[in-house]
Parts: C-alpha cells; structure tokens; sequence
C-alpha cells in the first residue's frame, strides 16, 4: 500500500484528506510542523508528500513553505511534493514546481483532481522504484562480469554493454571463429582483446591486421607470407600474420575490405589451418583463433557478389554485436571521466548535455572531444562550451515533436488543467511543460482549467 505524508498546521485538513485518501486504500502519516513532518520522513518510507505553504497564524508569504520544501528536496530529492496554496501567491507555487515540486493545488482543493494528481505521482514513484531496482541490478551485473572475467579495464555501465560483453566472454572459451559487428569508432578492436583475454590462447601472441590500410596487392603477402623474390622489393623471406599468430588470436579487423583472391585463401586456412607462402609450394601448418571485425554489411555484399558467402557463414559462426555510443548512453559520463584521467572535471551542465548528444563517431568521437576540451580547460572545468555542445544542439533531433501552443492548450482541456496529468499526454516533465507554459505567456491558475 502507498503512503502518503500531510503536513499542514490546521486539523481539519488533515482529518479531510486522510479520509478521502483512506477511501482509495493510500496509507496516510500526519505532521502538523515542518519539523513534525521531516521527523516522520526520517523514521517512515513515503511515497508522496502534500504541504501546506504556511504554518503560522495570520501568514501568507510561504516563506515556510518554501524552506520546507527546500528541506524535503534537498535529504529527499526523488520524493514527490505536492504544495497546498491558499495566501500564498501564486508565483511562489509556480517557481517551487520549476525547481521540482511535483505539482500544486488552491485550497479548497477539488478531491477528484488531487486523487487524479496523487495517483499519477504514485504510479510515477512506482516506476521511479522499479528503474532503480533496474539499474541495482544493472550495477550488480557490471560487478559479477568485472569479477568473472578479464575485461581489460574496460569502462561501461550501461545494460546493453553488459549483455554483449557477457556473450563475448562466454564464446572466448570456443575456439570458433567470432564476427564483431558495429559502426567505427564503437571499440570493435577492444573487444577482440577481450575475446582473445578470456579464451584458452590468452598466452599467446594477439596480432591484429587492418584489412582496410593494406594495398590489395599486399594483404596476401601479409596474411601469409612471402619468400625472397615473390614480388618487386621482396629480397628476403618474411613470415605473415597467420604465421606470427600461431597458437594464439589473429584479429582482422575491416575484413570486408579483403579482396575476392584473399577471401577464398583465407578460407583455405580457417578449414584446414594450411597454406602457402606467396612464392613458395610448401605447405605449413597453423592453428589460430580468428576473430574479425566489420563496420559493414557483409550480408548486403554476399548478395552483390563482393564477398563469398562460404567464407562470410565461416566468419559469422558467432556474431558479437557492438551498439553505438547513442544506444548505450549510460556509458558516455563514464567514459568521459576516464579519457579525463584527472585533468580535470566536467561541469554539472556538461554531464547532463553529454549524454543527450547523438556521437556519430562514437567512443573515438567522445574521446577526441574530450582530449581537446581537457587542453583548453584554463580552470580545470570542462564546459559545454568547450566540448561543442549546447542544449539546442542536443535537442535539435527532437525539435519536430516539440509541442506547439495548440498541442499544449488542447492537452491541458483533455487533462482537466491537470499539470502533470498534461505533461504525461505530451512527453513532459512537469517543469519541461511549466517551462512552456511561461515562454508562451499561458499562466494557469491552481485547481482550474483557463481553457474551460
């Protein structure tokens, strides 16, 4: 059952709503003081505060009201309250709801929209506690992967990291081949690191070739080898990557840049381990872990003949999914903090832009921006500014479903001038709506709909 705390000096209101709340099955807790009622929050769970705005005969400024609530935010910030007015002006109740306040009633309150109100906040507490039990687990899991395997220092908290990394370590033990799919600059040749860290080769070599930085005509001599003479400017024997990766991982990333003569050779050797040296009939024997790595899709060029399919179904035996930055946006503070390494700290209103921003370049891209912005931080503090971003370049994505005055006009009718009732019909926090509300010069009056 939910609790509800009321705090207001005058008996009758108290006997009031604690009757019309206990008709509706909400458990109600009583204080008469503002220190009565941070007593009882101290000693008692509750869900949902309502407060009255002044405590003192013949006073109408709020002021107590206001300190109370400040009280309440500031050992309470998640706890919803709902403020009583009855001489208190208006533009007090307003400015408490911009820094937080859940929403705000006249006395005498309709009954029918406080319960509307009441029953909003609690299933929106509700929901508030189950996302914290959410991320309770999310934080365990982070430890269990952090204390079950070897993940290389790696820096994420987000759910979507924990489920990939999960799969990534459980296949490391498999000698098969590992496909890891994902957009450049996500961290693709991390994870190989930490496939080849948790699997029965980690004490072997890991030898990494970029597919994408080698001339077409190279990257056989490089996967295989050449003997002395094979091609022009080859005057001696050199092993290839298959060769230096035996017993251990090779990890080829931007395979799909590996040309039709170089898919079928390696083919070749992912089915039998054996091939042959550019220039040489001799036949030589390896056995190496192959994982590989594309920002591409292989799917796509199967179908238009630009990779063999054979090879892409030898590949692709498991497929390790890396999501971008903007999918898994939990991480970005993190991160952030790590690239800082203590050169500085980032400003409360850069911690909340970050994440908000789409990172085309991803993990690289955040990186990048971080390094440059700790070099131009003269105060140690790493602004918005100084990373490139602005609340309007956060939100430009959004900028279409922003709610125009009609939109909002005709959900505050459908809510019965319900604040907060409005902001859920439009995808609003409450203050996100009030801040509307002022730009577009709406003014509401408690307990009433003005569009009525």
């Amino acid at each position: 059952m939910s609790t509800v705390l009321i705090i207001d000096d005058h008996a009758a209101v108290r006997e009031a709503l604690e009757l019309l709340l206990s008709l509706h099955e909400i458990h109600t807790l009583t204080a008469a003081t503002p220190a009565e009622g941070l007593s009882v929050l101290a000693r008692e769970p509750v869900d949902v505060v309502i407060q009255d705005m002044n405590f003192t005969a013949d006073t109408t400024s709020g002021d107590e009201g206001t300190a109370l609530f400040r009280a309440i935010r500031r050992d309470y910030p998640d706890l919803p309250v709902i403020l009583l007015t009855a001489w208190t002006r208006l533009e007090t109740a307003v400015e408490l709801v911009k820094t937080g306040a859940a929403d705000y009633l006249a006395k005498p309150w309709d009954d029918a929209k406080l319960l509307t109100v009441l029953k909003n906040l609690l299933e929106l507490a509700e929901s508030q506690r189950e996302v914290s039990r959410q991320r309770a687990g999310q934080r365990k899991h982070v430890r269990h992967l952090r204390s079950s395997y070897d993940l290389q220092d790696l820096v994420f908290a987000s759910e979507a990291m924990g489920r990939m990394l999960e799969l990534a370590c459980q296949v490391a033990h498999s000698p098969l081949p590992v496909l890891i799919t994902g957009p450049n600059g996500a961290g693709k040749e991390r994870i190989a690191q930490i496939v080849h860290a948790n699997s029965a080769v980690r004490d072997g070599p890991l030898v990494t070739v970029n597919c994408g930085a080698l001339p077409g005509e190279l990257i056989e001599a490089e996967l295989f080898g050449a003997e002395a003479g094979a091609y022009t400017g080859a005057a001696k024997a050199r092993p290839g990557r298959f060769e230096l990766a035996d017993g251990g991982t090779l990890f080829l990333d931007e395979i799909g840049n590996l040309p039709l003569a170089g898919q079928m050779k390696l083919l070749r050797v992912l089915e039998t381990g054996q091939f042959e040296r550019l220039g040489s009939g001799r036949t030589r024997q390896v056995t190496v872990r192959v994982i590989s790595a594309t920002n591409a899709d292989l799917r796509g060029m199967v179908q238009t003949g630009q990779f063999r399919e054979d090879l892409f179904y030898r590949l692709n035996v498991i497929e390790v999914a890396l999501p971008p930055l903007a999918e898994r946006n939990e991480d970005v503070v993190p991160l952030a903090e790590y690239f800082l390494a203590g050169r500085g700290q980032l400003s409360e209103s850069a911690r909340r832009l970050l994440p908000e921003q789409p990172w085309p370049g991803n993990v690289r891209q955040l990186k990048n921006a971080i390094e440059r912005a700790a070099v131009l931080a003269r105060d140690g503090v790493v602004t918005p500014e100084l990373l490139g971003l602005s609340a309007t370049t956060s939100v430009a994505a959004r900028s279409l479903d922003e709610p125009s005055q009609e939109a909002i006009r005709s959900a505050l009718q459908e809510s019965a001038g319900i604040i907060s009732k409005a902001a859920a019909r439009l995808g609003l926090s409450r203050q996100a709506l009030y801040r509307r509300l002022e730009r577009y010069g709406m003014a509401v009056e408690p307990g009433q709909d003005p569009w009525r």
